[in-house]
Protein backbone atom coordinates (compact mmCIF):
# COMPACT_ATOMS: atom_id res chain seq x y z
CA UNK A 1 0.00 0.00 0.00
CA UNK A 2 1.52 3.23 -1.17
CA UNK A 3 1.99 5.57 1.86
CA UNK A 4 0.25 9.10 1.56
CA UNK A 5 1.84 12.10 2.04
CA UNK A 6 1.71 13.66 5.50
CA UNK A 7 -0.45 16.75 4.69
CA UNK A 8 -3.09 14.20 2.51
CA UNK A 9 -3.14 11.79 5.66
CA UNK A 10 -4.02 14.36 7.95
CA UNK A 11 -7.03 15.72 6.55
CA UNK A 12 -7.96 12.18 5.59
CA UNK A 13 -7.81 11.41 9.59
CA UNK A 14 -9.20 14.66 10.60
CA UNK A 15 -12.36 13.98 8.12
CA UNK A 16 -12.90 10.54 9.82
CA UNK A 17 -12.46 11.80 13.87
CA UNK A 18 -14.09 15.03 13.39
CA UNK A 19 -17.23 12.98 12.44
CA UNK A 20 -16.72 10.08 15.01
CA UNK A 21 -16.75 13.33 17.67
CA UNK A 22 -19.35 14.91 16.10
CA UNK A 23 -21.68 11.28 16.07
CA UNK A 24 -20.26 10.84 19.93
CA UNK A 25 -21.21 14.07 20.77
CA UNK A 26 -24.88 14.38 19.32
CA UNK A 27 -25.08 10.30 20.76
CA UNK A 28 -24.93 11.54 24.05
CA UNK A 29 -27.82 13.56 24.80
CA UNK A 30 -29.96 10.99 22.60
CA UNK A 31 -28.71 8.08 24.73
CA UNK A 32 -29.39 9.73 27.89
CA UNK A 33 -33.30 10.36 26.43
CA UNK A 34 -33.59 6.76 25.53
CA UNK A 35 -31.90 5.19 28.86
CA UNK A 36 -34.17 7.45 30.80
CA UNK A 37 -37.42 7.25 28.57
CA UNK A 38 -37.27 11.23 27.99
CA UNK A 39 -39.02 13.00 25.61
CA UNK A 40 -38.06 16.46 24.25
CA UNK A 41 -40.13 19.65 23.93
CA UNK A 42 -38.92 19.74 20.21
CA UNK A 43 -40.54 23.47 20.12
CA UNK A 44 -38.72 24.49 22.86
CA UNK A 45 -35.67 23.12 21.61
CA UNK A 46 -36.30 24.67 17.97
CA UNK A 47 -36.94 28.44 19.98
CA UNK A 48 -33.65 28.01 21.67
CA UNK A 49 -31.80 26.98 18.45
CA UNK A 50 -33.46 29.93 16.50
CA UNK A 51 -32.04 32.29 19.42
CA UNK A 52 -28.43 30.95 19.93
CA UNK A 53 -27.67 28.56 16.80
CA UNK A 54 -27.02 31.76 13.94
CA UNK A 55 -24.82 33.22 16.33
CA UNK A 56 -22.77 29.67 16.92
CA UNK A 57 -22.98 29.01 13.17
CA UNK A 58 -21.21 32.50 12.03
CA UNK A 59 -18.56 32.65 14.84
CA UNK A 60 -17.95 29.21 13.87
CA UNK A 61 -17.39 30.16 10.21
CA UNK A 62 -15.30 33.35 11.30
CA UNK A 63 -13.13 31.24 13.12
CA UNK A 64 -12.24 28.24 10.44
CA UNK A 65 -10.82 31.74 8.09
CA UNK A 66 -9.10 33.12 11.70
CA UNK A 67 -7.48 30.46 13.37
CA UNK A 68 -6.76 27.66 10.54
CA UNK A 69 -3.88 30.00 8.56
CA UNK A 70 -2.58 30.78 12.44
CA UNK A 71 -2.58 26.77 13.72
CA UNK A 72 -2.11 24.52 10.43
CA UNK A 73 -4.69 21.65 9.39
CA UNK A 74 -3.40 19.24 11.87
CA UNK A 75 -3.71 21.40 15.28
CA UNK A 76 -7.14 22.81 13.09
CA UNK A 77 -8.92 19.21 13.36
CA UNK A 78 -7.79 18.96 17.10
CA UNK A 79 -8.52 22.14 18.34
CA UNK A 80 -11.85 22.23 16.56
CA UNK A 81 -12.93 19.08 18.60
CA UNK A 82 -11.71 19.84 22.13
CA UNK A 83 -12.53 23.22 21.76
CA UNK A 84 -11.54 26.18 23.91
CA UNK A 85 -9.52 27.85 20.77
CA UNK A 86 -8.70 31.13 21.82
CA UNK A 87 -8.27 30.29 25.02
CA UNK A 88 -5.88 27.85 25.42
CA UNK A 89 -4.98 25.87 22.03
CA UNK A 90 -3.81 28.96 19.98
CA UNK A 91 -1.98 30.72 22.91
CA UNK A 92 -0.32 27.34 23.09
CA UNK A 93 0.28 26.71 19.56
CA UNK A 94 1.85 30.15 19.13
CA UNK A 95 4.06 30.00 21.77
CA UNK A 96 5.03 27.01 20.87
CA UNK A 97 6.32 27.86 17.32
CA UNK A 98 7.81 31.32 18.59
CA UNK A 99 9.79 29.03 21.08
CA UNK A 100 10.70 26.85 18.13
CA UNK A 101 11.51 29.74 15.93
CA UNK A 102 9.56 28.68 13.12
CA UNK A 103 7.49 30.51 10.72
CA UNK A 104 3.75 30.22 10.69
CA UNK A 105 2.77 28.01 7.49
CA UNK A 106 5.89 25.91 7.41
CA UNK A 107 5.73 22.10 7.65
CA UNK A 108 7.87 22.93 10.80
CA UNK A 109 5.33 24.90 12.22
CA UNK A 110 2.60 22.88 11.64
CA UNK A 111 3.93 20.02 13.57
CA UNK A 112 4.83 21.70 16.44
CA UNK A 113 1.58 22.87 16.37
CA UNK A 114 0.25 19.94 16.06
CA UNK A 115 1.85 19.02 18.96
CA UNK A 116 0.95 22.05 21.09
CA UNK A 117 -2.07 21.67 20.84
CA UNK A 118 -2.58 17.61 21.65
CA UNK A 119 -0.54 18.58 24.48
CA UNK A 120 -2.74 21.06 25.54
CA UNK A 121 -5.93 19.12 25.35
CA UNK A 122 -4.89 16.33 27.44
CA UNK A 123 -3.35 18.43 30.34
CA UNK A 124 -6.78 20.09 30.00
CA UNK A 125 -8.64 16.46 29.73
CA UNK A 126 -6.59 15.20 33.26
CA UNK A 127 -6.90 18.61 34.76
CA UNK A 128 -10.86 18.41 34.13
CA UNK A 129 -11.23 15.01 35.46
CA UNK A 130 -8.68 16.20 38.72
CA UNK A 131 -11.61 18.55 39.02
CA UNK A 132 -14.40 16.20 38.97
CA UNK A 133 -12.93 13.54 41.77
CA UNK A 134 -12.17 16.77 43.66
CA UNK A 135 -15.17 18.82 43.38
CA UNK A 136 -17.16 18.05 46.51
CA UNK A 137 -14.00 18.69 49.40
CA UNK A 138 -12.47 22.03 47.42
CA UNK A 139 -16.15 23.20 46.96
CA UNK A 140 -16.16 24.66 50.57
CA UNK A 141 -12.63 26.47 49.53
CA UNK A 142 -14.31 27.23 46.18
CA UNK A 143 -16.77 29.12 47.42
CA UNK A 144 -15.40 31.07 50.41
CA UNK A 145 -15.95 34.43 49.79
CA UNK A 146 -12.70 35.73 50.44
CA UNK A 147 -11.60 34.15 47.51
CA UNK A 148 -14.45 34.93 45.05
CA UNK A 149 -12.65 38.70 43.88
CA UNK A 150 -9.73 36.62 42.84
CA UNK A 151 -11.29 33.79 40.72
CA UNK A 152 -13.64 36.60 39.11
CA UNK A 153 -10.13 37.46 37.62
CA UNK A 154 -8.47 34.70 36.77
CA UNK A 155 -9.01 34.88 32.90
CA UNK A 156 -8.97 38.69 33.14
CA UNK A 157 -5.32 37.87 34.67
CA UNK A 158 -4.38 35.21 31.88
CA UNK A 159 -5.28 37.53 29.26
CA UNK A 160 -3.38 40.29 30.41
CA UNK A 161 -0.51 38.85 30.97
CA UNK A 162 -0.73 37.15 27.53
CA UNK A 163 -1.66 40.31 25.97
CA UNK A 164 1.66 42.13 27.67
CA UNK A 165 3.75 39.78 25.98
CA UNK A 166 2.19 39.96 22.49
CA UNK A 167 1.45 43.62 22.17
CA UNK A 168 5.45 44.53 23.66
CA UNK A 169 6.29 42.72 20.33
CA UNK A 170 4.06 44.47 17.94
CA UNK A 171 2.92 47.48 19.82
CA UNK A 172 2.77 49.68 16.35
CA UNK A 173 0.03 46.34 15.24
CA UNK A 174 -1.60 46.49 18.66
CA UNK A 175 -2.86 50.30 19.30
CA UNK A 176 -5.67 50.07 16.54
CA UNK A 177 -7.34 46.70 17.67
CA UNK A 178 -6.63 47.14 21.74
CA UNK A 179 -8.17 51.40 20.86
CA UNK A 180 -11.22 50.12 19.12
CA UNK A 181 -12.32 47.18 21.43
CA UNK A 182 -11.87 49.32 24.78
CA UNK A 183 -13.86 52.03 23.14
CA UNK A 184 -16.71 49.71 22.31
CA UNK A 185 -16.54 47.44 25.51
CA UNK A 186 -16.68 50.70 27.03
CA UNK A 187 -19.50 51.85 25.58
CA UNK A 188 -21.96 48.68 25.01
CA UNK A 189 -21.06 46.72 28.37
CA UNK A 190 -23.46 43.78 26.95
CA UNK A 191 -21.02 42.94 24.64
CA UNK A 192 -18.57 41.53 27.46
CA UNK A 193 -20.85 38.08 26.26
CA UNK A 194 -20.06 38.08 22.75
CA UNK A 195 -16.07 38.49 23.48
CA UNK A 196 -15.77 35.20 21.39
CA UNK A 197 -17.17 36.72 18.26
CA UNK A 198 -15.31 40.34 18.49
CA UNK A 199 -11.60 38.25 18.40
CA UNK A 200 -11.84 37.53 14.64
CA UNK A 201 -12.71 41.34 14.27
CA UNK A 202 -10.36 42.78 16.07
CA UNK A 203 -7.85 40.30 13.78
CA UNK A 204 -9.33 41.69 11.04
CA UNK A 205 -8.19 45.34 12.15
CA UNK A 206 -4.94 44.06 13.12
CA UNK A 207 -4.21 42.78 9.50
CA UNK A 208 -5.14 45.96 7.79
CA UNK A 209 -3.40 48.53 9.87
CA UNK A 210 -0.42 45.83 9.46
CA UNK A 211 -1.25 46.10 5.16
CA UNK A 212 -1.03 49.87 6.27
CA UNK A 213 1.75 49.95 7.86
CA UNK A 214 3.52 48.09 5.93
CA UNK A 215 2.98 49.99 2.27
CA UNK A 216 4.27 52.84 4.45
CA UNK A 217 7.32 51.20 5.56
CA UNK A 218 7.12 51.56 8.77
CA UNK A 219 6.93 47.44 9.75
Amino acid sequence: MKKRPYDEQIHIDGRIWGAVAAVAICAFPLLVAILFRLKPDWGVVLKGLIGVAPIFWTVGLIEVFTYIPMLGAGSSYLAFVTGNITNLKAPCAINAMENAEVKAGSKEAEIISTIAVATSSIVTILIIALGVLMIVPLTPILENPTLTPAFDNILPALFGALGVVYISRNWKLAIAPVAVMLVLFIAVPGLSGAVGMLVPVGAIIAIAVARVLYKKGKL
